[in-house]
Protein backbone atom coordinates (compact mmCIF):
# COMPACT_ATOMS: atom_id res chain seq x y z
CA UNK A 1 0.00 0.00 0.00
CA UNK A 2 1.88 2.90 -0.29
CA UNK A 3 5.40 3.16 -1.49
CA UNK A 4 7.43 4.18 -4.41
CA UNK A 5 7.04 0.88 -6.18
CA UNK A 6 4.46 -1.77 -5.58
CA UNK A 7 4.08 -4.89 -7.50
CA UNK A 8 2.51 -7.88 -6.31
CA UNK A 9 0.02 -9.75 -4.46
CA UNK A 10 -3.45 -9.62 -3.26
CA UNK A 11 -4.08 -7.19 -0.77
CA UNK A 12 -7.28 -7.22 0.30
CA UNK A 13 -8.14 -3.95 0.08
CA UNK A 14 -8.57 -4.49 3.45
CA UNK A 15 -5.78 -3.24 5.29
CA UNK A 16 -7.71 -4.46 6.47
CA UNK A 17 -7.24 -5.67 9.88
CA UNK A 18 -7.42 -10.06 18.74
CA UNK A 19 -8.54 -11.41 22.43
CA UNK A 20 -6.41 -13.10 24.51
CA UNK A 21 -7.25 -15.91 26.43
CA UNK A 22 -9.86 -18.50 26.23
CA UNK A 23 -12.65 -18.28 28.77
CA UNK A 24 -10.89 -20.76 31.00
CA UNK A 25 -7.55 -18.99 30.87
CA UNK A 26 -6.17 -16.36 33.14
CA UNK A 27 -6.73 -12.72 32.28
CA UNK A 28 -3.93 -10.60 30.96
CA UNK A 29 -3.70 -6.94 31.78
CA UNK A 30 -3.29 -4.82 28.67
CA UNK A 31 -0.05 -2.88 28.51
CA UNK A 32 -0.03 0.79 29.35
CA UNK A 33 -0.44 3.07 26.38
CA UNK A 34 2.52 5.26 27.26
CA UNK A 35 5.59 4.89 29.38
CA UNK A 36 8.05 7.31 30.96
CA UNK A 37 11.37 7.79 29.21
CA UNK A 38 13.52 4.74 29.78
CA UNK A 39 17.19 4.61 30.55
CA UNK A 40 17.74 3.57 26.96
CA UNK A 41 15.96 6.64 25.66
CA UNK A 42 17.97 8.88 27.94
CA UNK A 43 21.08 7.06 26.72
CA UNK A 44 20.24 7.95 23.12
CA UNK A 45 19.43 11.53 24.05
CA UNK A 46 22.65 12.10 25.98
CA UNK A 47 24.90 10.72 23.29
CA UNK A 48 25.80 7.35 24.83
CA UNK A 49 24.68 5.88 21.52
CA UNK A 50 26.93 7.05 18.72
CA UNK A 51 25.39 8.36 15.50
CA UNK A 52 26.79 5.38 13.61
CA UNK A 53 25.23 2.93 16.05
CA UNK A 54 21.92 4.84 15.98
CA UNK A 55 21.88 4.72 12.18
CA UNK A 56 22.41 0.95 12.10
CA UNK A 57 19.79 0.31 14.80
CA UNK A 58 17.25 2.62 13.13
CA UNK A 59 17.66 0.87 9.81
CA UNK A 60 17.16 -2.51 11.45
CA UNK A 61 14.16 -1.31 13.49
CA UNK A 62 12.55 0.33 10.46
CA UNK A 63 12.84 -2.82 8.32
CA UNK A 64 11.50 -4.85 11.24
CA UNK A 65 8.66 -2.46 12.03
CA UNK A 66 7.37 -1.29 8.65
CA UNK A 67 4.85 -4.14 8.28
CA UNK A 68 3.47 -3.45 11.77
CA UNK A 69 3.13 0.29 11.14
CA UNK A 70 1.44 -0.13 7.76
CA UNK A 71 -0.80 -2.85 9.18
CA UNK A 72 -1.81 -0.41 11.93
CA UNK A 73 -2.61 2.25 9.34
CA UNK A 74 -4.96 -0.11 7.53
CA UNK A 75 -6.60 -1.50 10.64
CA UNK A 76 -7.17 2.00 11.97
CA UNK A 77 -8.98 2.91 8.76
CA UNK A 78 -11.05 -0.27 8.73
CA UNK A 79 -11.94 -0.81 12.39
CA UNK A 80 -11.20 2.33 14.42
CA UNK A 81 -11.91 5.55 12.50
CA UNK A 82 -15.63 5.49 11.74
CA UNK A 83 -15.27 8.72 9.76
CA UNK A 84 -12.77 7.18 7.35
CA UNK A 85 -14.35 6.33 3.98
CA UNK A 86 -12.63 2.93 4.20
CA UNK A 87 -14.21 2.09 7.58
CA UNK A 88 -15.67 -1.43 7.60
CA UNK A 89 -17.01 -1.95 11.13
CA UNK A 90 -16.06 -2.65 14.74
CA UNK A 91 -13.62 -5.19 16.12
CA UNK A 92 -14.71 -8.82 16.48
CA UNK A 93 -17.58 -8.43 14.00
CA UNK A 94 -17.60 -10.26 10.69
CA UNK A 95 -17.87 -7.87 7.78
CA UNK A 96 -19.05 -9.21 4.44
CA UNK A 97 -18.35 -7.27 1.27
CA UNK A 98 -20.75 -8.73 -1.32
CA UNK A 99 -18.86 -7.45 -4.34
CA UNK A 100 -15.39 -7.49 -5.84
CA UNK A 101 -13.00 -4.58 -5.44
CA UNK A 102 -12.92 -1.69 -7.91
CA UNK A 103 -10.75 1.41 -8.47
CA UNK A 104 -12.80 3.13 -5.75
CA UNK A 105 -11.17 0.91 -3.10
CA UNK A 106 -7.97 2.70 -2.19
CA UNK A 107 -6.94 1.72 1.36
CA UNK A 108 -4.85 -1.18 0.23
CA UNK A 109 -2.57 -1.60 -2.70
CA UNK A 110 -2.86 -4.41 -5.22
CA UNK A 111 -6.27 -5.70 -4.15
CA UNK A 112 -7.62 -8.71 -5.94
CA UNK A 113 -10.86 -8.34 -7.88
CA UNK A 114 -11.63 -12.08 -8.10
CA UNK A 115 -13.11 -12.94 -4.74
CA UNK A 116 -15.61 -10.97 -2.66
CA UNK A 117 -14.02 -10.44 0.73
CA UNK A 118 -15.21 -10.94 4.24
CA UNK A 119 -13.07 -9.96 7.18
CA UNK A 120 -12.84 -9.90 10.93
CA UNK A 121 -10.50 -7.57 12.81
CA UNK A 122 -10.02 -9.52 16.01
CA UNK A 123 -9.10 -8.05 19.38
CA UNK A 124 -8.06 -11.11 21.37
CA UNK A 125 -7.09 -9.36 24.61
CA UNK A 126 -10.19 -10.42 26.56
CA UNK A 127 -10.91 -13.85 25.08
CA UNK A 128 -10.54 -16.01 22.03
CA UNK A 129 -12.73 -15.78 18.94
CA UNK A 130 -14.53 -18.67 17.23
CA UNK A 131 -14.88 -18.64 13.44
CA UNK A 132 -17.66 -20.85 12.10
CA UNK A 133 -17.60 -22.10 8.52
CA UNK A 134 -20.81 -23.35 6.83
CA UNK A 135 -20.90 -26.24 4.34
CA UNK A 136 -19.40 -25.00 1.07
CA UNK A 137 -19.59 -26.72 -2.31
CA UNK A 138 -16.22 -28.31 -3.06
CA UNK A 139 -16.26 -26.69 -6.50
CA UNK A 140 -16.18 -23.23 -4.88
CA UNK A 141 -12.79 -22.18 -3.55
CA UNK A 142 -12.66 -20.30 -0.27
CA UNK A 143 -9.99 -19.45 2.23
CA UNK A 144 -9.68 -17.70 5.58
CA UNK A 145 -6.21 -16.23 6.00
CA UNK A 146 -5.15 -15.53 9.60
CA UNK A 147 -2.65 -12.68 9.77
CA UNK A 148 -0.97 -11.44 12.93
CA UNK A 149 0.22 -7.91 13.65
CA UNK A 150 3.63 -8.71 12.18
CA UNK A 151 1.75 -9.52 8.91
CA UNK A 152 2.77 -13.17 9.21
CA UNK A 153 0.27 -15.72 7.87
CA UNK A 154 0.16 -18.03 10.87
CA UNK A 155 -2.72 -20.28 9.79
CA UNK A 156 -5.40 -21.00 7.18
CA UNK A 157 -8.91 -22.35 7.09
CA UNK A 158 -10.43 -23.24 3.73
CA UNK A 159 -10.65 -25.47 0.67
CA UNK A 160 -6.94 -26.33 0.68
CA UNK A 161 -6.17 -26.22 4.38
CA UNK A 162 -9.22 -27.75 6.05
CA UNK A 163 -11.60 -28.79 3.25
CA UNK A 164 -15.13 -27.67 2.53
CA UNK A 165 -16.80 -29.30 5.53
CA UNK A 166 -18.50 -27.11 8.15
CA UNK A 167 -16.65 -26.50 11.39
CA UNK A 168 -15.77 -24.22 14.29
CA UNK A 169 -12.22 -22.92 14.67
CA UNK A 170 -10.77 -20.94 17.57
CA UNK A 171 -8.25 -18.11 17.22
CA UNK A 172 -6.41 -17.45 20.49
CA UNK A 173 -4.13 -14.65 21.61
CA UNK A 174 -0.59 -15.01 22.96
CA UNK A 175 -1.64 -15.58 26.60
CA UNK A 176 -4.18 -18.31 25.95
CA UNK A 177 -3.59 -21.61 27.67
CA UNK A 178 -5.85 -24.57 28.16
CA UNK A 179 -7.53 -27.47 26.46
CA UNK A 180 -9.36 -27.27 23.14
CA UNK A 181 -12.99 -26.44 24.03
CA UNK A 182 -15.73 -28.88 23.10
CA UNK A 183 -17.08 -28.32 19.61
CA UNK A 184 -13.87 -26.71 18.32
CA UNK A 185 -12.13 -28.51 15.46
CA UNK A 186 -8.82 -26.74 15.91
CA UNK A 187 -7.18 -23.92 17.86
CA UNK A 188 -4.94 -21.44 16.05
CA UNK A 189 -2.70 -19.54 18.52
CA UNK A 190 -1.47 -16.09 17.51
CA UNK A 191 1.71 -14.33 18.61
CA UNK A 192 -0.14 -11.00 18.78
CA UNK A 193 -3.27 -9.67 20.48
CA UNK A 194 -4.70 -8.32 17.23
CA UNK A 195 -5.36 -10.59 14.27
CA UNK A 196 -6.90 -10.02 10.87
CA UNK A 197 -8.96 -12.79 9.31
CA UNK A 198 -9.34 -12.31 5.57
CA UNK A 199 -11.96 -14.42 3.81
CA UNK A 200 -11.92 -14.99 0.05
CA UNK A 201 -14.97 -16.62 -1.53
CA UNK A 202 -14.74 -17.52 -5.21
CA UNK A 203 -17.12 -15.77 -7.60
CA UNK A 204 -17.61 -17.73 -10.82
CA UNK A 205 -19.26 -14.89 -12.78
CA UNK A 206 -21.52 -11.89 -12.26
CA UNK A 207 -24.62 -14.10 -12.15
CA UNK A 208 -23.06 -16.04 -9.27
CA UNK A 209 -23.03 -13.13 -6.81
CA UNK A 210 -26.22 -14.15 -4.99
CA UNK A 211 -24.68 -17.58 -4.34
CA UNK A 212 -21.60 -15.93 -2.86
CA UNK A 213 -23.81 -13.81 -0.63
CA UNK A 214 -25.43 -17.00 0.69
CA UNK A 215 -22.02 -18.43 1.55
CA UNK A 216 -20.99 -15.18 3.26
CA UNK A 217 -24.20 -15.21 5.28
CA UNK A 218 -23.13 -18.58 6.69
CA UNK A 219 -19.80 -17.29 8.00
CA UNK A 220 -19.93 -16.53 11.71
CA UNK A 221 -17.51 -14.97 14.20
CA UNK A 222 -18.19 -14.82 17.95
CA UNK A 223 -16.32 -14.66 21.26
CA UNK A 224 -15.57 -18.02 22.83
CA UNK A 225 -17.88 -17.28 25.76
CA UNK A 226 -20.82 -16.75 23.40
CA UNK A 227 -19.98 -19.96 21.54
CA UNK A 228 -19.90 -21.91 24.82
CA UNK A 229 -22.99 -20.17 26.20
CA UNK A 230 -21.04 -18.86 29.19
CA UNK A 231 -20.85 -15.40 30.79
CA UNK A 232 -18.17 -13.27 29.11
CA UNK A 233 -14.96 -12.42 30.96
CA UNK A 234 -14.30 -8.82 32.02
CA UNK A 235 -13.67 -6.65 28.96
CA UNK A 236 -10.14 -5.62 28.10
CA UNK A 237 -9.22 -2.01 28.92
CA UNK A 238 -10.27 0.53 26.32
CA UNK A 239 -7.48 1.53 23.98
CA UNK A 240 -6.74 5.12 23.08
CA UNK A 241 -5.63 4.52 19.51
CA UNK A 242 -3.04 6.97 18.22
CA UNK A 243 -3.26 8.62 14.83
CA UNK A 244 -1.63 6.53 12.08
CA UNK A 245 0.76 8.00 9.56
CA UNK A 246 -0.07 8.35 5.89
CA UNK A 247 1.81 6.10 3.45
CA UNK A 248 4.08 9.01 2.55
CA UNK A 249 4.75 9.95 6.17
CA UNK A 250 5.71 6.36 6.96
CA UNK A 251 8.69 6.73 4.63
CA UNK A 252 10.42 9.62 6.39
CA UNK A 253 8.70 10.77 9.59
CA UNK A 254 10.41 9.92 12.87
CA UNK A 255 6.91 9.52 14.30
CA UNK A 256 7.12 6.13 12.61
CA UNK A 257 8.81 4.86 15.76
CA UNK A 258 6.03 6.22 17.98
CA UNK A 259 3.49 4.21 16.00
CA UNK A 260 5.76 1.16 16.07
CA UNK A 261 6.10 1.36 19.85
CA UNK A 262 2.33 1.59 20.16
CA UNK A 263 1.77 -1.44 17.94
CA UNK A 264 4.44 -3.48 19.72
CA UNK A 265 2.55 -3.22 23.02
CA UNK A 266 0.22 -5.88 21.65
CA UNK A 267 2.93 -8.14 20.27
CA UNK A 268 4.74 -9.84 23.16
CA UNK A 269 8.42 -10.41 22.49
CA UNK A 270 9.35 -13.85 21.21
CA UNK A 271 12.51 -15.65 22.40
CA UNK A 272 14.25 -15.43 19.02
CA UNK A 273 14.06 -11.62 19.19
CA UNK A 274 15.43 -11.02 22.66
CA UNK A 275 18.76 -9.61 21.44
CA UNK A 276 17.01 -7.63 18.71
CA UNK A 277 14.74 -5.92 21.24
CA UNK A 278 17.74 -5.06 23.40
CA UNK A 279 19.38 -3.29 20.45
CA UNK A 280 16.18 -1.44 19.53
CA UNK A 281 15.80 -0.22 23.11
CA UNK A 282 19.06 1.72 22.78
CA UNK A 283 17.20 4.28 20.66
CA UNK A 284 13.90 4.04 22.53
CA UNK A 285 12.16 1.52 20.27
CA UNK A 286 10.18 -1.39 21.67
CA UNK A 287 7.14 -2.25 23.76
CA UNK A 288 7.01 0.06 26.77
CA UNK A 289 9.67 2.33 25.27
CA UNK A 290 9.30 6.04 24.53
CA UNK A 291 10.87 7.43 21.41
CA UNK A 292 11.34 11.17 21.95
CA UNK A 293 12.87 12.79 18.91
CA UNK A 294 12.97 16.18 20.66
CA UNK A 295 15.52 14.81 23.13
CA UNK A 296 17.84 13.40 20.49
CA UNK A 297 21.01 15.24 19.59
CA UNK A 298 21.02 16.67 16.04
CA UNK A 299 23.68 14.11 15.07
CA UNK A 300 21.74 11.11 16.37
CA UNK A 301 18.48 12.40 14.91
CA UNK A 302 20.10 12.78 11.50
CA UNK A 303 21.65 9.33 11.80
CA UNK A 304 18.26 7.75 12.52
CA UNK A 305 16.80 9.45 9.45
CA UNK A 306 19.70 8.09 7.40
CA UNK A 307 18.98 4.61 8.74
CA UNK A 308 15.41 4.88 7.47
CA UNK A 309 16.69 5.90 4.03
CA UNK A 310 19.09 2.96 3.97
CA UNK A 311 16.20 0.60 4.65
CA UNK A 312 14.57 1.75 1.41
CA UNK A 313 17.89 1.34 -0.40
CA UNK A 314 18.05 -2.27 0.76
CA UNK A 315 14.47 -2.78 -0.39
CA UNK A 316 15.28 -1.34 -3.82
CA UNK A 317 18.14 -3.82 -4.14
CA UNK A 318 15.77 -6.65 -3.28
CA UNK A 319 13.21 -5.39 -5.81
CA UNK A 320 15.83 -5.63 -8.54
CA UNK A 321 16.35 -9.27 -7.60
CA UNK A 322 12.61 -9.78 -7.80
CA UNK A 323 12.46 -8.19 -11.24
CA UNK A 324 15.28 -10.52 -12.29
CA UNK A 325 13.27 -13.46 -10.87
CA UNK A 326 16.07 -14.29 -8.43
CA UNK A 327 13.56 -13.90 -5.58
CA UNK A 328 9.86 -14.72 -5.79
CA UNK A 329 6.81 -13.48 -3.93
CA UNK A 330 6.42 -16.91 -2.41
CA UNK A 331 9.50 -16.28 -0.28
CA UNK A 332 7.97 -13.23 1.43
CA UNK A 333 4.73 -14.48 2.93
CA UNK A 334 4.17 -17.16 5.51
CA UNK A 335 4.72 -18.14 9.12
CA UNK A 336 7.60 -16.95 11.26
CA UNK A 337 9.12 -20.42 10.89
CA UNK A 338 8.95 -20.17 7.11
CA UNK A 339 10.31 -16.62 6.94
CA UNK A 340 13.07 -17.48 9.44
CA UNK A 341 12.96 -13.91 10.78
CA UNK A 342 13.97 -12.48 7.40
CA UNK A 343 12.68 -9.00 8.17
CA UNK A 344 13.65 -7.48 4.82
CA UNK A 345 11.53 -10.07 3.03
CA UNK A 346 8.70 -9.38 5.44
CA UNK A 347 8.98 -5.65 4.74
CA UNK A 348 9.03 -6.30 0.99
CA UNK A 349 5.84 -8.32 1.31
CA UNK A 350 4.15 -5.47 3.18
CA UNK A 351 5.38 -2.76 0.83
CA UNK A 352 4.65 -4.58 -2.37
CA UNK A 353 1.51 -6.45 -1.46
CA UNK A 354 0.51 -6.45 2.18
CA UNK A 355 -1.58 -9.44 3.25
CA UNK A 356 -0.33 -11.57 0.40
CA UNK A 357 -0.97 -15.29 0.75
CA UNK A 358 1.55 -17.97 1.56
CA UNK A 359 2.65 -19.73 -1.61
CA UNK A 360 0.78 -22.95 -0.86
CA UNK A 361 -2.43 -20.91 -0.93
CA UNK A 362 -1.61 -18.58 -3.80
CA UNK A 363 1.33 -17.68 -6.01
CA UNK A 364 1.86 -14.27 -7.59
CA UNK A 365 4.01 -14.05 -10.69
CA UNK A 366 4.46 -10.32 -11.17
CA UNK A 367 4.86 -8.32 -14.35
CA UNK A 368 6.72 -5.07 -13.66
CA UNK A 369 8.95 -5.23 -16.76
CA UNK A 370 8.56 -6.62 -20.26
CA UNK A 371 10.57 -9.42 -21.85
CA UNK A 372 13.44 -7.01 -22.57
CA UNK A 373 13.55 -5.70 -19.02
CA UNK A 374 11.84 -2.37 -19.70
CA UNK A 375 9.30 -0.90 -17.30
CA UNK A 376 5.70 -1.25 -18.43
CA UNK A 377 4.01 1.80 -19.95
CA UNK A 378 0.49 2.20 -21.28
CA UNK A 379 1.85 4.13 -24.23
CA UNK A 380 2.95 0.75 -25.62
CA UNK A 381 0.98 -2.36 -26.61
CA UNK A 382 1.82 -5.76 -25.15
CA UNK A 383 0.80 -9.38 -25.58
CA UNK A 384 0.77 -12.18 -23.01
CA UNK A 385 0.42 -15.57 -24.68
CA UNK A 386 -0.31 -18.90 -23.04
CA UNK A 387 0.82 -21.69 -25.34
CA UNK A 388 -1.43 -24.76 -25.69
CA UNK A 389 -1.44 -26.71 -22.45
CA UNK A 390 0.45 -23.97 -20.59
CA UNK A 391 -2.32 -22.18 -18.71
CA UNK A 392 -1.47 -21.63 -15.03
CA UNK A 393 -1.75 -24.99 -13.19
CA UNK A 394 -4.18 -24.54 -10.30
CA UNK A 395 -6.59 -26.52 -8.17
CA UNK A 396 -8.86 -23.46 -7.87
CA UNK A 397 -8.47 -20.63 -10.42
CA UNK A 398 -6.03 -18.09 -11.84
CA UNK A 399 -6.20 -14.45 -12.88
CA UNK A 400 -4.15 -11.58 -14.34
CA UNK A 401 -4.95 -8.18 -12.78
CA UNK A 402 -3.96 -4.68 -13.92
CA UNK A 403 -2.62 -1.99 -11.54
CA UNK A 404 -1.76 1.63 -12.20
CA UNK A 405 1.58 2.76 -10.84
CA UNK A 406 2.84 4.10 -8.53
CA UNK A 407 -0.42 3.79 -6.60
CA UNK A 408 -0.75 0.02 -7.21
CA UNK A 409 -4.52 0.41 -7.50
CA UNK A 410 -7.03 -1.01 -9.95
CA UNK A 411 -7.41 0.88 -13.22
CA UNK A 412 -10.68 2.56 -14.22
CA UNK A 413 -11.48 1.88 -17.88
CA UNK A 414 -14.39 2.10 -20.36
CA UNK A 415 -15.34 -1.59 -20.09
CA UNK A 416 -14.90 -1.89 -16.30
CA UNK A 417 -12.56 -4.84 -16.75
CA UNK A 418 -9.81 -5.02 -14.15
CA UNK A 419 -8.63 -8.57 -14.76
CA UNK A 420 -8.89 -11.62 -16.94
CA UNK A 421 -9.26 -14.93 -15.13
CA UNK A 422 -9.86 -18.61 -15.73
CA UNK A 423 -13.66 -18.41 -15.27
CA UNK A 424 -13.61 -16.15 -18.35
CA UNK A 425 -11.88 -18.76 -20.51
CA UNK A 426 -15.05 -19.81 -22.38
CA UNK A 427 -15.49 -16.24 -23.59
CA UNK A 428 -11.88 -15.74 -24.70
CA UNK A 429 -10.88 -16.07 -28.33
CA UNK A 430 -8.41 -18.93 -28.92
CA UNK A 431 -5.37 -18.74 -31.17
CA UNK A 432 -5.20 -20.98 -34.23
CA UNK A 433 -3.15 -23.57 -32.31
CA UNK A 434 -5.45 -23.52 -29.29
CA UNK A 435 -3.35 -21.17 -27.19
CA UNK A 436 -4.64 -17.93 -25.69
CA UNK A 437 -3.23 -14.44 -26.26
CA UNK A 438 -4.14 -11.52 -23.99
CA UNK A 439 -3.87 -7.96 -25.33
CA UNK A 440 -2.49 -5.49 -22.79
CA UNK A 441 -2.91 -1.87 -23.92
CA UNK A 442 -4.67 1.39 -23.23
CA UNK A 443 -6.97 1.46 -26.26
CA UNK A 444 -9.14 -1.32 -27.64
CA UNK A 445 -7.25 -3.79 -29.87
CA UNK A 446 -10.35 -3.96 -32.08
CA UNK A 447 -13.73 -5.62 -31.71
CA UNK A 448 -12.40 -8.97 -32.89
CA UNK A 449 -9.83 -9.03 -30.06
CA UNK A 450 -11.70 -7.14 -27.37
CA UNK A 451 -12.73 -10.30 -25.49
CA UNK A 452 -9.02 -10.84 -24.73
CA UNK A 453 -8.29 -7.18 -23.89
CA UNK A 454 -7.02 -6.17 -20.45
CA UNK A 455 -7.16 -2.34 -20.40
CA UNK A 456 -4.03 -0.53 -19.21
CA UNK A 457 -3.70 3.06 -18.00
CA UNK A 458 -2.00 5.65 -20.21
CA UNK A 459 1.11 5.67 -18.06
CA UNK A 460 3.13 3.28 -15.87
CA UNK A 461 1.53 0.03 -14.76
CA UNK A 462 2.22 -3.46 -13.47
CA UNK A 463 0.27 -6.69 -13.48
CA UNK A 464 -0.07 -9.48 -10.94
CA UNK A 465 -0.90 -13.02 -11.93
CA UNK A 466 -2.58 -15.04 -9.19
CA UNK A 467 -2.62 -18.81 -8.93
CA UNK A 468 -5.05 -19.84 -6.21
CA UNK A 469 -4.24 -23.23 -4.67
CA UNK A 470 -1.39 -23.83 -7.13
CA UNK A 471 -0.54 -27.33 -8.27
CA UNK A 472 2.82 -28.95 -7.57
CA UNK A 473 4.26 -28.09 -10.99
CA UNK A 474 3.87 -24.41 -10.14
CA UNK A 475 5.16 -24.77 -6.59
CA UNK A 476 8.17 -26.75 -7.79
CA UNK A 477 8.98 -24.38 -10.65
CA UNK A 478 8.23 -26.87 -13.41
CA UNK A 479 5.73 -24.37 -14.81
CA UNK A 480 6.78 -20.77 -15.31
CA UNK A 481 4.70 -17.76 -16.24
CA UNK A 482 5.00 -16.59 -19.86
CA UNK A 483 6.85 -13.40 -20.70
CA UNK A 484 5.12 -10.13 -21.56
CA UNK A 485 6.12 -8.96 -25.02
CA UNK A 486 5.83 -5.62 -26.77
CA UNK A 487 3.42 -6.05 -29.66
CA UNK A 488 4.95 -5.66 -33.12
Amino acid sequence: MGTSKHWLWPQIALAVPVLILGVSACQKKAPEQTAPPTAATREAATGAVTPEEARAIAKEAYIYGFPMVDNYRIQHAYFVDAKNPEYKGSWNQIINIPRVYTPDDKAIQTPNSDTPYSMVGMDLRAESMVLTVPPIDKKRYFSIQLIDAYTQNFAYIGSRATGGEPGNYMVAGPSWKGETPKGIKKVFPSETDFVLAVYRTQLFNSADLDNVKKVQAGYKAQPLSAFLGQPPPPPAPAIKFIQPLTPEEQKTSLKFFDVLNFAMQYAPAVPSEKDLMARFAKIGVGPGQTFDEDKLSPEVKSAIQEGMKEAWTDLATLERKIDAKEVTSGEMFGTREFLKNNYLYRMAGAVLGIYGNSKQEAMYPVYSVDASGQKLDGAKRYTLRFAPGQLPPVNAFWSVTMYEMPQSLLVANPIDRYLINSPRLPSLKKDADGGVTLYIQNESPGKDKEANWLPAPKGPFMMAMRLYWPKEEALEGKWTAPTLNVAS
